[in-house]
């Protein structure tokens, strides 16, 4: 047994495995890591495992489902992530791992950063000053929009101004607003936009996106152009929760490109007073007109009735229902004397069936089978017992018997029995074989044999 002194602390595996998880939970705490998905499995329970590698190493990752079912987006293999995390050890195999809280793609992290610097950058410069933002003019006849033209957000913008003020003018500045190339051209629509000095205000935007379809109204130049635009302009980029940097340097924000038209368009209330009244009074026309037609419209309306080709429809519906009530009776009628008449077949065949004649069979066969085995029952009991008798006859006559009631076989060297002195002389070595064991003699001395 081992001295307890020389081995004071004798860890298990779990224990050890339970210090190191807690070691390196209180050692570490939360951190980022960036890297490459790969293994990635969401399992049943909703928890996500994968593991996140670059070009010269790996580690194992869990997300949960309390963590994940926050994320925007589903991670996929080879996909450039951003993570918060936790390390910690899955103590039953001994690894260490990395508890995922959140995730997002690699891509956005890094824009996220960089529309943060650019927006602290402008800021700090005065570009959001509500000072210098221009107000909306109160009389608007042309709108510029730059944007592009068969995007949603054209539409959307035509749509409100149709319909708020229908005599406002659009005149559309054609750019991409998604790519590489959106940037330069938004900001070549908008010198051209300021170079012809036609319009009276200025919508620069496009519907909603992702942050990276969004990033070329987060261009520098770009804003800096729209800040510097003597033009008053109206910064209507993605849905409410969009933000760009464009709506910050802007004159005006508005959450969507409808907004931004409602925005831009005059109040028509006294139109809208002058259409109700209009309104009324043609609603109060027709209703006079339709007293006035309305004996004839009833007269028209009961012989279109009486000739409509419904009517004969209808008949023919009732006489189609009619057929085919009459063909599901014949149809269950037949049905009833085929199965009457597979009753009947059924019944015949059970009466013909071999099934009685092989049960009769299979109890002959059994019966026989029974005398049989008695038969050998017998046959082995008198066997044994024939095999007894002759067994206690041998053993009458067996030498072993005789053995057993005192008497001995003497050998000689050459082990041939000795039945007579004469076969031994004296100093000749004997073996003498008893009922139990034996033993070796030497003769010492012959006795002469008495007649």
């Amino acid at each position: 047994m081992q001295n307890t002194a020389q081995n004071p602390d004798i860890y298990t595996v779990s224990r050890l495995n339970s210090e190191v998880r807690l070691t390196l939970e209180l050692q570490f705490q939360t951190l980022w890591l960036q890297g490459e998905i790969s293994n990635f499995v969401a399992a049943a329970s909703g928890h996500w495992y994968f593991s996140l590698k670059d070009n010269a190493a790996q580690v194992k990752c869990a997300m949960f489902k309390q963590a994940n079912r926050n994320s925007s987006f589903r991670p996929q293999n080879g996909q450039q992530v951003l993570i918060r995390a936790r390390i910690s050890v899955y103590e039953p195999r001994g690894e260490y791992q990395l508890l995922a809280e959140f995730i997002e793609s690699a891509g956005a992290g890094l824009l996220k950063q960089q529309f943060e610097q650019l927006k602290a950058k402008l800021a700090a410069e005065g570009l959001f000053d509500p000072a210098i933002k221009r107000p909306l003019p109160a009389q608007v006849q042309r709108v510029g929009v730059i944007t592009s033209p068969t995007g949603a957000a054209i539409r959307d913008i035509v749509t409100v101004l149709n319909r708020r003020a229908p005599g406002i003018e659009v005149i559309v500045y054609p750019s991409q607003v998604q790519g590489d190339t959106a940037a330069a051209q938004l900001r070549n629509m908008l010198s051209s936009a300021i170079r012809r000095n036609e319009v009276d205000v200025l919508i620069i935007g496009r519907g909603g996106g992702s942050l990276e379809d969004l990033w070329c109204f987060n261009d520098e130049q770009l804003c800096r152009a729209v800040a510097a635009c003597p033009i008053p302009i109206v910064s209507a980029v993605g849905h409410e929760i969009d933000f760009a940097l464009t709506d910050f340097v802007a004159d005006v924000r508005a959450p969507t490109p409808s907004a931004a038209a409602e925005l831009v368009s005059p109040d028509q209330s006294h139109l809208l007073e002058r259409i109700a009244r209009l309104r009324n009074a043609l609603i109060q026309a027709q209703r006079a007109r339709m007293q006035q037609v309305a004996p004839k419209l009833i007269n028209l309306s009961q012989r279109l009735l009486a000739l409509h080709p419904k009517r004969r429809l209808q008949q023919q519906q009732q006489r189609l229902d009619e057929l085919q009530l009459r063909l599901s009776a014949h149809i269950k009628r037949k049905i009833s004397a085929t199965q009457q008449q597979q009753q009947y077949l059924d019944k015949s065949l059970r009466q013909l069936s071999p099934v009685k004649t092989l049960l009769q069979h299979t109890q002959h066969i059994n019966q026989l089978e029974r005398r049989l085995i008695n038969a050998q029952q017998m046959q082995l009991k008198q066997s044994k017992q024939q095999l007894a008798q002759l067994s206690s006859q041998l053993n009458t006559v067996s030498p072993l018997a005789t053995l057993a009631r005192g008497y001995s076989i003497t050998f000689d060297n050459k082990q041939q029995v000795v039945t007579s002195s004469s076969q031994l002389k004296a100093g000749d070595k004997v073996v003498i074989k008893l009922a139990e064991g034996g033993f070796d003699a030497q003769v010492i001395k012959l006795n002469e044999l008495k007649q």
